[in-house]
């Protein structure tokens, strides 16, 4: 079944088409679990049936924008697809969020890697044998507390431990290197 395509009344002048989002309108009040099912099988998978013109409308219409410059048509779906899944069942964790943040502030960077990294949990401790002394290190949420101070890099903490320039994940035994070994 494709998605419904219907004239507006308010756009009848114009005869454009618009993206019927079910009886909600586009807003962000969740839908009864009925209409979920309606929207997954009728608007996801209709989504390849339309025209770009009315799958750029649409995506007005979810993202209160226009789709960034240059995007494929493919993408246009895939991203309206996903919007439609989130609205319908929720969307991401805020710790994936965050983690997403952080890779794409990385990319920003021009970091040359993603490798996904071992991500530690808020309250985590982590312990550390250096030269017959103890090390503990607190996982907070903005930042590692150590010796009673604040930093925002286990390398710096590694560094300050060992004198020289370690990899903090990897002194504390965090990196997929580390476990490897």
């Amino acid at each position: 079944m494709k998605p419904k395509v219907h004239d507006a009344s308010a756009r009848q002048h114009s005869g454009e088409p618009y993206f019927d989002l079910g009886p909600n309108g586009g807003r962000k009040d969740r839908l009864r679990n009925r209409e979920l099912g309606e929207l997954e099988s009728c608007e996801i998978a209709g989504l390849v049936d339309r025209s770009t013109q009315e799958l750029r409308r649409a995506w007005r219409t979810l993202h209160h924008t226009g789709p960034p410059l240059g995007l494929s048509r493919d993408l246009i779906i895939r991203g309206l697809a996903d919007k439609l899944q989130q609205r319908a069942g929720g969307g991401p964790s805020r710790a994936l969020q965050r983690r997403l943040q952080i890779l794409a502030g990385e990319f920003e960077k021009g970091a040359r890697s993603f490798e996904p990294r071992i991500v530690l949990k808020t309250g985590a401790t982590l312990v550390r044998q250096w030269r017959g002394r103890t090390h503990t290190v607190l996982v907070g949420e903005d930042g590692f507390e150590y010796d009673g101070q604040h930093y925002r890099s286990l390398t710096v903490i590694a560094e300050q431990i060992t004198g020289a320039h370690w990899s903090g994940p990897r002194f504390f035994g965090v990196s997929k290197r580390a476990r490897a070994s």
